[in-house]
């Protein structure tokens, strides 16, 4: 964790299509809270030409204008990875980082995701059932929500992705922590069955977003039964949400992980722990205005 007298802070998020994002208004309401003179600035990607390819630039200019660490969120939380000069547990079992600290001239990569979907899951759907659940989307954030819900246990986790290769490789990780019998890769054209049978089903790609409209799965693949989560915030309703809460299913939107991942950040980036309680005020009172 960085150090705890950490009272001014330069901090940013690097990624694509992110200009709607609340991670900036998240943190500097919390450093408000606190006193801290927080900065939270936007490396959008899309608007800036940057490709992967560029990001170990990115983080030497960040370096050099005094960031304490940035935020990564997608497409890039796999590709950071490789430069990074230290990795925290969690991120170099999920393969992802979220969070990368500058200290003592090094860079160390945190993922604060997997907590931050398991502490969403668990505060509104601890008593659901967990048999079998699909999960679609197996890049950064699924990686950290399929281990999530692993942790969260859930017998078997049906990963469908459009890049099956890449389904396939956190599955072989999965297993090789978890067991090999929890974890299935099934393809999108096969995902009929499979949610036909399953509890619950969880949208870890970007569809449903602003810039991603649409739903995953037709809205006749869901049932009253069947609860459905989504890692998409803004929307708070996604498509895929509207459609379930039609016909009565249960169902989680992204906010809850989104604060609880953000939260995580904020404590490594100062030091000091994060109210999650506030933050996720902060959160609802964002949404309901449209922010």
């Amino acid at each position: 964790m960085a150090r705890s007298d950490a009272t001014r802070v330069l901090v940013g998020l690097v990624g694509a299509g992110i200009q709607q994002s609340h991670a900036p208004l998240l943190h500097q309401r919390e450093a408000d809270r606190q006193g801290v003179h927080l900065i939270y600035t936007i490396i959008d990607s899309a608007e800036h030409g940057l490709v992967a390819a560029d990001l170990p630039e990115v983080l030497r200019w960040a370096r050099t204008l005094g960031y304490r660490g940035l935020n990564v969120t997608h497409p890039f939380k796999q590709e950071i990875v490789r430069y990074v000069d230290d990795l925290a547990d969690e991120s170099r079992l999920l393969g992802a980082v979220n969070t990368l600290v500058f200290e003592d001239g090094r860079t160390r990569g945190y993922n604060t995701d997997a907590s931050g979907f398991a502490r969403s899951f668990a505060r509104e759907f601890g008593a659901a059932p967990r048999d079998t659940v699909v999960q679609l989307g197996s890049g950064g954030a699924g990686a950290a929500v399929a281990h999530a819900l692993l942790d969260q246990g859930v017998r078997q986790l049906v990963l469908v992705d459009l890049d099956t290769a890449k389904a396939e490789r956190l599955a072989g990780a999965l297993r090789g922590r978890f067991g090999p019998r929890r974890v299935v890769v099934c393809r999108t054209d096969d995902v009929g069955p499979w949610l036909a049978k399953a509890d619950g089903l969880v949208n870890a790609t970007p569809v449903g977003m602003a810039h991603h409209p649409g739903s995953p799965v037709p809205a006749s693949a869901l049932r009253p039964d069947l609860w459905v989560a989504d890692i998409v915030y803004r929307p708070a309703e996604t498509a895929l949400l509207r459609a379930a809460r039609s016909i009565g299913a249960s169902t989680l939107h992204g906010g809850g992980m989104n604060v609880f991942q953000a939260a995580a950040a904020y404590e490594h980036f100062t030091g000091r722990p994060a109210d999650s309680e506030a933050m996720l005020a902060d959160s609802t009172e964002l949404l309901r205005a449209g922010l």
